[in-house]
């Protein structure tokens, strides 16, 4: 198979419907990936297939947890390469996207992606989340908060639930066993006002990599306390 049919394929394996163009900015985005990775560490997932199903599938699984139809705003935090905020973005260029991430390498990288893929209504921001989780522009601002970053549930929701709307959704992508995770964490959701609705156990199609979200609502305002100074909710996370 061709690239084209093999990302056509895949990403109609979720029942979503993608356009030739979709289909470009996706191979076009590899592209740019490999090119980028050949002198900066942004994957260690370089063959072409492999970043479809790893990368592309996986970011988008997240329709199959959660229904976007109504969400006009999303917050990737801790994106990394990208991911899963520019795979959404392709499939759903109507919500407005913020991308967030500590290393400005990666930021030069992702602003080259949504440049060279022509993307609109999206920006990529360099930054800790303690600082911008603070700041009253993004700040309880955004209907969903995703991320797949590699970080203990309680610590990541207090980077990530303080940009979410009272009523909005902060989903995790989470791998492995989680249900102590869950369990451990639920006092800090609840102290940063929101609550874990249910955990979304999923497996990427035709493979036996299992994906979990973790579904949780914001029901009150976060504490203008949270989230806590620069390392401390990773030292110390909330219990």
């Amino acid at each position: 198979m061709n690239r084209e049919d093999i990302v056509k394929q895949a990403i109609q394996s979720l029942d979503l419907e993608i356009s030739d163009l979709q289909v470009q900015q996706f191979i076009q985005y590899y592209e740019i990936l490999v090119e980028w990775n050949s002198f900066m560490n942004l994957t260690g997932i370089t063959e072409y297939e492999e970043v479809v199903i790893k990368h592309f599938v996986d970011s988008l699984l997240l329709v199959k947890a959660y229904d976007l139809s109504s969400v006009k705003s999303i917050m990737d935090l801790g994106t990394g390469a990208g991911f899963p905020g520019i795979p959404l973005k392709i499939m759903y260029p109507d919500i407005e996207f913020v991308l967030l991430d500590s290393l400005n390498k990666r930021i030069k990288f992702l602003n080259e992606v949504i440049k060279q893929l022509n993307l609109k209504k999206i920006s990529a921001i360099h930054g800790r989340a303690e600082d911008y989780g603070r700041d009253k522009t993004y700040r309880e601002k955004f209907d969903l908060c995703v991320s797949r970053a590699v970080a203990n549930l309680s610590t990541l929701s207090e980077y990530c639930v303080p940009f979410v709307k009272k009523e909005g959704y902060f989903v995790p992508y989470k791998s492995g066993k989680i249900a102590e995770e869950v369990e451990a964490a639920k006092k800090a959701v609840l102290i940063l006002g929101a609550d874990i609705e249910k955990v979304v156990p999923l497996t990427l199609p035709n493979t036996d990599i299992e994906r979990s979200f973790v579904i949780i609502h914001k029901e009150k305002e976060t504490k203008k306390i949270y989230p806590r100074m620069a390392g401390k909710p990773s030292k110390e996370p909330l219990k």
